[in-house]
Parts: C-alpha cells; sequence; structure tokens
C-alpha cells in the first residue's frame, strides 16, 4: 500500500463521499439509466434531499412553483449539476468537521475550492464556449486531497502549514517530506476510484506541476492551472496568502493573449463566488 492510498484508508469523513459520487457518475455514464435510479441514490442521503430541495427552491433558480419532490427537482437541475452539487454540498460538510482545528480555517479551503470551481466552470464556458459542468467539477474537487491529510493525519497537516512561507519550499515539497505523498496524488487516487474521468484525474493529479509542456488551454488541466492562478490573484487560497502558483508558458501566452476576456471573468467572479456562499451558507 502506498503512502496515499494508507492516508485515504485512514481517513474517516472522506468515506461518506465515494457511494453518493461515483454511483451518480455511474448513472450519468449509463444511456440506460432512469429517473427513477437517481431518486435511489439521493434517499441515501436525507441531508443532500433537503439542500437540494432548497437550492432548487431558492431565488437562484427564480422558479414559479415550489418544487416538492426529487424527481422534480432531478429533472430541473439536470443531472450532471445533481452530481455537482452533491459532491460541492459533501466538501462542506467535510470541512465543516474541522471547524475547530487551530491555526488553519476550513472555511478558507472551502472558499478556495468553490471559487476553483466557479473559474473552471467560467472559463470553459466564456472563453471557450464549452460545457461548465466537468470543468467545475474538477475545479471544487481538486484540493480533496488536502482534507484527506487533514483527517488522517492533521498533525501532519498543521505542521505543513506552519512551514509553508513565501519564497520558501512548495507545497507538493513539503507534503513529500512529512508524508512521502501529497495532496494532488491523493486526488488523483480518488477521483480514479470514484470513477471520474480520465481527464479530471490528471488535471487534479497536475494542478502544481511545473514542468507541464505545451498543454491546451482549453482541456481539463489548462483550465485547471488558469483557474487556481486566478482564484489566487484574486485572494482566495487554499491554506495560505501569498504562494507562489505554477502557470505553464503556453498558459501564460494563452491569458496574456486574451487579456480583456480573463479581466473581465476575475472581475464577475467575485459576485458569482457570493452567489455560492448564498446558497450554500458561509
Amino acid at each position: 500500500m502506498t503512502p496515499a492510498e494508507a492516508l485515504i484508508k485512514k481517513s474517516k469523513n472522506i468515506k461518506t463521499l465515494p457511494h453518493i459520487v461515483s454511483r451518480l457518475a455511474q448513472l450519468i455514464d449509463d444511456d440506460s439509466s432512469t429517473l427513477q435510479d437517481f431518486e435511489e441514490v439521493i434517499r441515501l442521503d436525507p441531508a443532500l434531499i433537503a439542500r437540494l430541495l432548497t437550492l432548487v427552491n431558492s431565488s437562484y433558480f427564480g422558479l414559479i412553483r415550489k418544487v416538492d419532490s426529487i424527481s422534480r427537482a432531478v429533472v430541473l437541475l439536470g443531472m450532471k449539476n445533481l452530481h455537482n452539487i452533491a459532491i460541492t454540498d459533501a466538501l462542506q460538510r467535510m470541512l465543516r468537521s474541522h471547524s475547530g482545528i487551530t491555526k488553519f480555517f476550513p472555511q478558507q479551503l472551502w472558499l478556495h475550492s468553490a471559487a476553483s470551481g466557479i473559474c473552471c466552470k467560467m472559463i470553459a464556458e466564456r472563453i471557450f464556449a464549452l460545457n461548465g459542468d466537468d470543468a467545475y467539477l474538477c475545479g471544487i474537487i481538486h484540493d480533496i486531497g488536502l482534507i484527506v491529510i487533514m483527517e488522517a493525519n492533521s498533525e501532519a497537516f498543521l505542521q505543513l502549514i506552519e512551514q509553508l512561507e513565501v519564497g520558501g519550499p512548495s507545497i507538493i515539497t513539503l507534503e513529500q517530506q512529512l508524508l512521502q505523498t501529497d495532496h494532488c496524488e491523493i486526488g488523483y487516487i480518488l477521483t480514479q476510484n470514484w470513477h471520474l474521468s480520465k481527464a479530471i484525474s490528471e488535471a487534479i493529479r497536475d494542478h502544481h506541476a511545473d514542468d507541464l509542456v505545451d498543454v491546451a488551454p482549453h482541456s481539463p488541466a489548462g483550465i485547471l492551472q488558469m483557474s487556481e492562478y486566478i482564484v489566487h490573484q484574486l485572494h482566495f487560497p487554499a491554506v495560505k496568502e501569498g504562494l507562489t502558483i505554477n502557470l505553464a508558458p503556453s498558459l501564460a501566452a494563452h491569458i496574456q493573449d486574451n487579456l480583456e476576456e480573463y479581466k473581465v471573468l476575475a472581475e464577475n467572479l467575485p459576485e458569482e463566488l457570493e452567489k455560492t456562499k448564498n446558497l450554500y451558507g458561509d
């Protein structure tokens, strides 16, 4: 068993996520899936049912009639959107369970994850005219490995936070020193276990890589790295302000070539994040 696999096995809360995540992902990929199949999975999580109905009846969706059935909520939200909501909700619940941790504010990691998901979706849709659902999923869970480390080895996690400093070793270097693995590798393994797409898993594995050559800006890996850069520029860091964010040369060139579009996107991101905060609560 690798160090990453050992941490995943030791983690407790993380085990509450895979069943819903992987089952919904399997249903989305199965053309023979029915609405009843989705309902049966969702009914396993009463808290998720409450969240879905609250969200679909919120002002964000602007519906005239109140929705009071799971099946209707699924139809209105769409399958992939439902999947992403389930993941977003589960991540927030996991981070809230660590609200008493000292020297670190889990809410900060939640805001970073949410901002990354929204930014990825905005880049996919606004810059490349792509469906943003998969991009959002990639962004919202890209730091899931940090939650595993926090859950499985809180002492090492706090050491990591203390040792991180501007101009110092990267977070990946420190994680490898402390744990012989890093949150990118952990996230890669988890998303493979959850049957997410290869492109998403590899984007999560490589989101701190500084040796990506000719990565396509419109790829999940390209979108995620650019999102990380923008989100940090807007002061929504995962763990600490001011850390260096790597950006592949091809991605830096793409942003420079489309600078005005990215400036508008960056200006709009805080407002979009505020909407999500209102939906899920601070």
